[in-house]
């Protein structure tokens, strides 16, 4: 940003390419004003400045890199703010001993320069040890943990304050648990103790925020593998499990399962599956492999069956429906037919009915976000037990024909209201603390925190600072190396007094209640060509309970 502000649009890039070689000030050797010779001393001060890795976190919201480290300061050297203007040339004459660093303004707040994100997706034994999982009426469970949510300040907070930042973006919590979090050290700033939610962020900011995290359970059904080899790792998907860390899952992924029991690690998905959906998952053991087979995927060399379940007696002769899709809410997940939409083709042939419902067979030939489920949806025969296109929230036609008798807003509104009665909000991939008043209803419980609770989170806050205080280990420690933690309720991995989750008491989902009626059946292309079992509803003789 320094020099796109003293205008050198284009040349931000380049600049941070050539300052991690120490060619750079030859590669600028035919500028001979000022500038070069500054950024030549500064080159040669710090030797270049160093990638370091990022500790990755989650794909989507809380993937992060770690935060910045500023350069080690020699010893008896004062760090003092460079000149400007004609000043440059008589600071590289100077000498390395006497060199400036660059600083703000006297008496203003000096942000760290961002680090380098590490490309590609790599989860180790740091990240797989942060909890265990543990098997309870036919579910996997997570035990909860504290955990980092990383983020460099984004251009809309920058010259705001933390306090409006929380309060419009992060309404998860309310104000009072951000008070008793700093409390407890829990918010840091370029890793600082945030002191105060007043503090206006600047431009490359690094915020980390330590929260006591719940994951919701998943099916106890293992994750089989169909086949591997030096290129490829095939694995038979269960229901409910997601592919990769989203939203409020981490280590119940597919992801982290194979990596903590399988010790299969590094792996990029060629392909997504829903959540809900079961079967073929391929992902590629490395970024060559993963994009040759990208490659065919965008070439559409790949075939894709998939075998569900729907409601009704399905057309006995082949049906080819090529109806647009548009997404409705990103968020939230949800998608409707719409002329507005994206070109999508999907050709079904029935395989059996047995009086009440029937099993398909799906091809699609594009790769739209829930396009089979929508395609169902408006031939009239949703899969039979679909949380989100088989409900009464779309109307009394359920979305038949692109019927929908009320707005986008009202559709999303009546089907989060409908899953937040059931305690199902998971299968929205929401939790309670992602809702918009303008997505529930006011009059729905709430797991949030009031005013009421500000005496209790005071007090809990109080505690928690007390017993770091006495013990020489912050939470990251706690979190990273859990066996050391004391046995107090304050330092369980389990319990937290500021967590609200903590407090509720959610009734586990039946194991048949995770399950949706869709499976990816087969994979097929260039040389390979991957199975995996049919599934017990789609037999012949299955029957509805």
């Amino acid at each position: 940003m320094w020099l796109r502000r003293r205008g050198w649009p284009g040349a931000l890039g380049l600049w941070r390419y050539d300052l991690r070689r120490p060619s750079f000030a030859r590669s600028w050797s035919g500028y001979k004003g000022p500038m070069a010779e500054t950024l030549s001393t500064q080159v040669g001060t710090t030797g270049g400045l160093k990638a370091l890795h990022q500790q990755n976190g989650d794909a989507g919201g809380d993937a992060m890199v770690e935060p910045p480290l500023e350069t080690p300061k020699p010893a008896g050297q004062e760090v003092e703010p460079a000149p400007v203007g004609g000043e440059h040339a008589s600071t590289a004459a100077q000498g390395p001993g006497k060199r400036k660093k660059r600083r703000g303004a006297t008496g203003e707040r000096v942000v760290p320069p961002p680090k380098k994100r590490r490309t590609g997706v790599s989860f180790g034994d740091e990240h797989f040890s942060e909890t265990s999982y543990y098997f309870e009426g036919g579910l996997r469970k997570v035990r909860p943990y504290y955990f980092d949510f990383r983020t460099y300040c984004k251009g809309r907070w920058v010259g705001h304050s933390l306090l409006h930042v929380f309060s419009t973006e992060f309404r998860a919590q309310p104000l009072a648990y951000y008070e008793a979090a700093i409390r407890a050290g829990r918010l840091h700033l370029n890793e600082e103790p945030v002191q105060d939610l007043n503090i206006v962020l600047k431009d490359n900011d690094f915020l980390r925020n330590t929260v006591h995290r719940h994951e919701p359970p998943v099916t106890a059904e293992p994750i089989r593998l169909l086949a591997e080899n030096e290129d490829v790792v095939v694995v038979d998907k269960p229901s409910s499990i997601p592919v990769h860390p989203c939203g409020r899952f981490r280590h119940n992924t597919v992801i982290f399962i194979l990596g903590k029991e399988h010790q299969l690690k590094e792996l990029h998905p060629l392909h997504r599956l829903d959540r809900l959906t079961s079967g073929v998952l391929m992902f590629a053991k490395t970024a060559a492999v993963s994009e040759r087979i990208h490659e065919q995927v965008r070439d559409r060399q790949l075939e894709k069956e998939y075998v569900c379940r729907v409601e009704g007696e399905f057309p006995t002769e082949e049906v080819t429906c090529k109806e647009p899709i548009l997404v409705v809410s990103y968020k939230v997940g949800v998608c409707r037919v719409d002329p507005k939409g994206k070109p999508c083709e999907t050709v079904f042939q029935r395989l059996s009915y047995n009086g009440h419902s029937s099993v398909v067979q799906c091809r699609p030939l594009t790769g739209r976000t829930h396009q089979i489920r929508v395609h169902l949806q408006f031939l009239g025969h949703p899969i039979l037990n679909d949380p989100i296109y088989n409900s009464t929230a779309w109307g009394p036609s359920r979305g038949r024909g692109g019927h929908i008798p009320k707005t986008d807003e009202e559709l999303l509104r009546d089907l989060v209201a409908e899953h937040q009665a059931k305690q199902s909000l998971d299968v929205l991939d929401l939790c309670e603390g992602d809702l918009s008043p303008g997505l529930t209803d006011s009059a729905a419980p709430s797991s949030e925190l009031g005013k009421d609770n500000l005496e209790e989170l005071a007090a809990a806050a109080q505690k928690m600072e007390e017993v770091v205080e006495a013990v020489p280990q912050d939470l990251d420690t706690i979190a990273l190396a859990p066996e050391k933690a004391f046995e107090t309720d304050v330092m369980n991995q389990e319990t937290d007094p500021l967590c609200a989750e903590c407090r509720l008491v959610r009734q586990d989902p039946l194991p048949q209640d995770l399950v949706m009626f869709l499976h990816a059946l087969r994979y097929k292309g260039p040389g390979f060509e991957y199975f995996s079992p049919m599934p017990a509803w789609a037999q012949d003789d299955w029957q509805e309970d």
